[in-house]
């Protein structure tokens, strides 16, 4: 994680803004720089907001700075209040990148305006109340970010493809709430559990080449085999190796757009040692052949 920033040392700077549908907005901006930047928007209170933190750390800065919330990488924070404005000021550090949807609660009512009940804010009991909820990032929904964030496709179509993009998040996100909402598994509310789930899921991504198997990394966290397979699912939203190749796909994509590594070595990197089985992989993962894609950024 990026070290707390300085609020004396952070630089003026400004979101990346795409206006993507009928009042919703998409805005991204990477901090490629040695300090912290200072990003800011103007929000009223008819809009409910979808903060992502793909890369490194950000703070969240309220009321003149007498309040100050942390959003650090692979989370999210969803903010709503319908009694006062919450207009963004973020301060951003060095190497960090955000994504943001900005959607009013009116267009947004109307996208689930058959499933308000299956959404806590949206009900009748709770739809003029203050909300406000962080979360984890899902391997699925780190995909689309990235997506958003690294978008170097024709200008001519980045309106349509934000739009699809900014709608399949939300519909991630709120298929990821549903499978991990508290209430509902009670296996979360241990916190115990929860930092050996997340142990868990740090042991296989470091060690994605050669991961453990199921009963290795439960025995490795000191878990029930049954009791990982569901606390994994109930917060990633996704079986364990389900995730692991998830997130393995995005490490060979990072690999292969970097040049520095041919298509054999990026597939022996993250644990395929034959490159057909890595071009397979990389094909059901997204479409297309290693070479292809880099042929598509080309």
């Amino acid at each position: 994680m990026s070290e707390k920033i300085v609020e004396k040392n952070v630089a003026e700077s400004a979101f990346n803004e795409t206006n993507v549908d009928d009042g919703v907005l998409v805005l991204t901006f990477k901090n490629e720089k040695s300090i912290a930047q200072s990003v800011s928007k103007d929000i009223d209170s008819s809009f409910i907001q979808f903060h992502f933190c793909v890369k490194g750390t950000a703070k969240f800065v309220f009321n003149q700075g007498r309040y100050m919330l942390d959003i650090h990488e692979e989370n999210s924070l969803l903010l709503y209040n319908p009694q006062r404005e919450l207009p963004i000021n973020l301060q951003v550090a060095p190497n960090s990148w955000i994504v943001s949807v900005l959607i009013p609660i009116k267009k947004f009512h109307g996208l689930f305006s058959q499933e308000a009940d299956h959404i806590v804010f949206l009900n009748e009991e709770n739809k003029d109340k203050k909300y406000y909820k962080d979360g984890v990032i899902s391997p699925s929904m780190a995909i689309v970010l990235n997506q958003l964030i690294n978008y170097n496709l024709n200008t001519a179509i980045k309106h349509i493809y934000f739009k699809g993009k900014a709608y399949e998040l939300l519909s991630l996100y709120f298929n990821r709430s549903e499978e991990a909402d508290v209430e509902q598994c009670p296996f979360l509310v241990d916190e115990a559990n929860v930092i050996k789930i997340r142990n868990a899921k740090d042991i296989i991504v470091s060690r994605m080449a050669e991961p453990p198997s199921l009963q290795e990394l439960a025995d490795e966290i000191g878990l029930s085999l049954k009791k990982l397979k569901e606390g994994f699912k109930q917060i990633y939203g996704d079986s364990v190796f389900s995730f692991l190749f998830d997130y393995k796909m995005e490490v060979a994509r990072k690999l292969l757009e970097s040049g520095d590594d041919n298509v054999n070595e990026v597939g022996l990197k993250v644990g395929y040692s034959t490159s057909s089985h890595f071009i397979a992989a990389f094909k059901k993962k997204y479409g297309t052949t290693p070479k292809k894609y880099l042929m598509s950024l080309s």
